[in-house]
């Protein structure tokens, strides 16, 4: 399945946070989302786009933007994973990879010249309405909140 495009609306869902507490997406209408997927908790790309993330969430937040992780990790990682980096927002254990297939953020990847499935490191801005706004297929995951920022303001 293809990534979600500008425009489209994003998906629904019901699953629980790292914390057990049930979410889904549409408790965020009315709010803007950044929805991001990253391919494994506590690996070296993965953890400076979410502590990027995380040291840009005061300008993001009052940007009006809400932040939510996905990866495949369990409920027990994504928990250690936010409590060791301190991550003030949302992180979805996805194993059962539905909301990542409801993206399009599950495929075909190349890595060393193998072909395998696996999780498409990407992000979605989501508006009030629900609707897509923006979709990183190539993140920085150094400087992703710039990244983030620079689209919202053209």
């Amino acid at each position: 399945m293809a990534l979600l495009k500008i425009g489209d609306v994003a998906p629904d869902f019901s699953t629980v946070d790292q914390d057990g507490n049930p979410i889904k997406m549409s408790d965020f209408r009315g709010s803007k989302v950044i929805l991001y997927f990253y391919p494994k908790a506590d690996t070296p790309g993965c953890t400076a786009e979410s502590c990027n993330l995380r040291d840009n969430y005061s300008d993001l937040l009052d940007k009006g933007y809400k932040i939510i992780g996905v990866s495949a990790d369990n409920q027990s990682k994504q928990k250690k994973f936010a409590e060791k980096y301190q991550l003030p927002f949302t992180l979805i254990p996805d194993v059962d990879k539905v909301v990542l297939q409801a993206f399009g953020a599950w495929g075909m990847k190349k890595m060393y010249g193998k072909d395998y499935e696996g999780i498409l490191r990407s992000t979605f801005l989501i508006d009030e309405s629900g609707k897509i706004e923006k979709v990183f297929e190539k993140v920085d995951t150094k400087d992703h909140a710039a990244q983030i920022i620079k689209a919202m303001q053209g």
